[in-house]
């Protein structure tokens, strides 16, 4: 097990119900999980003191706001030594509109997530990367038509249904 605190079948259940609604009351979280409040509200403390609550958010629908557009880059590095990464990394880091960064295998080295206002403002932070000379040999992006399908909640269930609580 990865976190210092070992999760048995009561916690995962409290971080199931937790990601489908964080804003759930205590009272109606211990229901929902066979407890009492007060036994409720420990574990959840210790759940985020152990780190596996990170944050609660909220889910904004963008499409009732704005117009966007969410662009998916695959970049690829001219050279391939540790600073060359950490250099990209620290200067993509505080893009707003860069939502996901993932460095990966295969023919490519990262896989970047946009969401912009339009296909203009992508290209433009696109051009504002390469002039940095952050060490973008090439990039390929890939503009979402549509997305029938977005999970925001982890499969806890099946993701730890092998590992030993």
């Amino acid at each position: 097990m990865v976190g210092s605190v070992r999760l048995d079948r009561i916690d995962i259940n409290i971080l199931v119900q937790l990601q489908a609604d964080g804003r759930m009351t205590n009272v109606n979280l211990a229901d929902a999980v066979g407890l009492s409040p007060s036994p409720c509200l420990q574990r959840v403390k210790r759940l985020e003191a152990a780190g596996y609550i990170t944050s609660f958010q909220a889910r904004l629908n963008l499409a009732r706001m704005t117009d966007s557009v969410t662009v998916f880059t695959e970049v690829t590095l001219t050279d391939h030594r540790r600073e060359d990464f950490l250099r990209f990394e620290q200067n993509i880091r505080q893009l707003d509109e860069l939502m996901e960064c993932h460095l990966i295998s295969g023919g490519y080295d990262y896989l970047l997530r946009f969401i912009t206002r339009s296909i203009a403002h992508y290209q433009e932070v696109m051009e504002s990367l390469i002039e940095r000379e952050i060490g973008i040999e090439k990039y390929f992006s890939y503009i979402v038509i549509k997305s029938p399908i977005i999970k925001d909640q982890l499969p806890l269930r099946t993701l730890l249904a092998q590992a030993k609580m």
